[in-house]
């Protein structure tokens, strides 16, 4: 059975799921494997970066390889990479043009700004060195369209949207962190590709749940449902950060599956936060982002979403780790950690459900905290 492909902004359709290369790096067998696999399992979009360590040199290797065995996907691959934002002119080109050669292209069907996190990134990209990277690179037929990826805030990345420079945009769109969802609608209405970031990992560390996660999602495996909720929402492509060829599994059962949620995959999204919000009681925060702005910068929902995810879900493991990653990750990630907060409590009669956040906070930090043990790309 032929794979449904989505249109992707202004260029080539793509599969419904992508396979991000970040994670295929630790030799050339393993990248061509999992390139392999995923033209078995009807993908033809490809997403790289430069900061992806060896990642483009060894996806060129890999196309290269597959057509000289007569293997690629109808039409051809469809490829994404990146370019970092605050370059200077001269680097930028330097950089595209080296990206181009790893590759083995001419052109590049698309390239995002890798990480749109923060204002000055959007002023660089739109009024500054990257506004005239990106017109030479248009000018010079090296790129299709341009898109961005964002781990900023939700006020920002509407920003960036509401810009109209951008063709695609690539975000954190998950089942257990709805909150960009609604963004992620309205650029698909307004006819921009959307990707899904990493809905296994980031989203949950979902191919290692708990027993208590498979409970909550049963008859469904996390994954399985997490990436159901996403297509039945409308997202364009699902990123799977593949590192052998099992990862592809549901990438194989689901190529055709954009439907919308059937009954029984219904129930089990609403047992699954039915079950999170019993467990909670009336301690779970609903994520209405109410309680901001804090006078300290505490990243209040962000906070209490892991705490909802490590008391509801039995999800720790992905609770901790994330936690831990606040303050050592820059621009990509939070910078300030629950026990940042001064218990002012001018964040409780904001919230709606009048929950006790200070003590919650506090509670968060305790439950949490522990020495970092994971890179942000590791």
């Amino acid at each position: 059975m032929k794979a449904l492909r989505h249109p992707f902004g202004k260029g080539a359709s793509v599969s419904l799921f992508t396979l991000g290369t970040m994670r295929a790096i630790s030799s050339s067998e393993v990248m061509y494997s999992v390139v392999k696999e995923a033209l078995s399992s009807g993908i033809n979009h490809l997403e790289t970066a430069p900061s992806y360590g060896l990642a483009e040199t060894l996806l060129g290797i890999s196309i290269k390889k597959l057509k000289e065995e007569g293997l690629q996907p109808q039409g051809g691959w469809v490829i994404t990479s990146k370019l970092l934002p605050g370059v200077e002119f001269v680097e930028g080109q330097k950089q595209i043009k080296k990206t181009l050669k790893r590759l083995g292209l001419k052109k590049l069907d698309n390239l995002a700004i890798h990480g749109i996190n923060l204002p000055e990134h959007l002023q660089w990209v739109l009024k500054g060195e990257g506004a005239r990277i990106l017109r030479w690179a248009e000018d010079e037929n090296l790129i299709g369209q341009v898109g961005f990826s964002s781990h900023g805030s939700i006020p920002l990345i509407e920003e960036t949207l509401g810009s109209m420079r951008f063709q695609f945009c690539s975000l954190h769109l998950h089942l257990f962190d709805q909150a960009r969802i609604p963004i992620a609608k309205k650029a698909l209405n307004n006819g921009l590709g959307v990707m899904a970031i990493s809905p296994a990992d980031k989203g949950g560390r979902l191919y290692a749940p708990s027993s208590t996660l498979l409970k909550d999602c049963y008859p469904f495996s996390p994954l399985e449902l997490a990436y159901r909720f996403l297509l039945a929402e409308g997202i364009t492509t699902l990123t799977i950060g593949a590192s052998h060829i099992s990862d592809f599994n549901y990438a194989k059962k689901l190529s055709r599956s954009n439907h919308p949620l059937d009954p029984t995959e219904k129930k089990a999204v609403n047992h699954l936060s039915k079950e999170g919000k019993r467990r909670l009681g009336k301690t779970h925060c609903g994520q209405c982002q109410e309680c901001l702005p804090c006078p300290k910068d505490v990243p209040i929902p962000e906070l209490l979403r892991l705490r909802n995810l490590a008391i509801g879900h039995d999800m720790n493991t992905f609770a901790k780790e994330r936690y831990n990653l606040i303050g050592r990750a820059g621009h990509w990630w939070e910078e300030v950690k629950a026990d940042s907060c001064e218990k002012c409590r001018d964040c409780v009669p904001r919230c709606p459900n009048k929950i006790p956040i200070p003590d919650l906070l506090e509670e968060t930090h305790k439950l949490l905290a522990e020495a970092p043990r994971r890179k942000l790309w590791g």
